[in-house]
């Protein structure tokens, strides 16, 4: 399948010169799409430059910071205008690595779309607080309870999507933009009969740069998993 990588970025500097060769040098014959949100660092000028020797890469720009789902629902209709079969979400810090990149890739062969899953055998968390790992598992575990969906890593980022998914899902009635939108996209494809699977990953802590978790984004997704459930 011709398949998108599609990494956000927000003053990502330090990482974005790395990440985007370690993507490619996995050899799965993928694009990669930057959509960045105007990085007052010059993150989107970096992207431009290594654009010059990277034919694979692309950059989507925006006029400001609007968020991670808005990111990512701008990057899906990029990938879906320009023809791609697959679009995956990664983020560009390597909390993500790109070594599971192939074994998540894999999964589509089967599945309508694939979660990057910390919460199975074979996945696992490095470098996380006791207070992260409540959150997220806990999260976790209360969007399990509440949807009725057999997921065990509802709050994961790293997630690859067939295009008829994401067309299926409809992409403009998405309402979450923080944390809960990783939730709302797979309960929106659960919902509509799409079928998925998890493959094991290992989320590390960010190397370089600010993580974008607050507690807003916390108290978002506490509140929109009885929406999403209910509406």
């Amino acid at each position: 399948m011709k398949t998108l990588i599609v990494i956000p970025t927000y003053n990502e500097k330090e990482n974005i010169q790395t990440i985007v060769p370690a993507v490619l040098a996995q050899g799965l014959g993928v694009d990669i799409l930057v959509v960045d949100d105007n990085s007052p660092d010059g993150t989107g000028a970096i992207v431009r430059e290594m654009q010059k020797s990277i034919p694979q890469l692309h950059l989507l720009s925006r006029p400001g910071k609007q968020g991670l789902g808005k990111a990512y629902i701008a990057g899906f209709r990029w990938g879906i205008d320009h023809g791609y079969e697959a679009i995956t979400e990664m983020d560009a810090d390597f909390s993500h690595r790109p070594e599971d990149l192939g074994p998540l890739l894999k999964k589509l062969e089967n599945n309508d779309f694939a979660v990057g899953s910390r919460y199975i055998e074979g996945g696992r968390t490095v470098n996380w607080g006791l207070l992260r790992k409540i959150i997220s598992r806990g999260g976790g575990i209360y969007a399990r309870l509440i949807l009725g969906f057999p997921l065990n890593d509802w709050t994961g980022g790293f997630n690859a999507w067939k295009k008829e998914v994401l067309l299926g899902i409809d992409l403009g009635t998405v309402e979450s933009n923080g944390y809960s939108f990783q939730i709302e996209l797979k309960y929106k494809a659960l919902k509509k009969g799409f079928k998925g699977a998890e493959s094991p990953i290992v989320f590390e802590d960010r190397r370089v740069g600010q993580s974008k978790m607050s507690l807003k984004i916390v108290i978002e997704a506490f509140y929109r998993v009885w929406i999403m459930r209910f509406k």
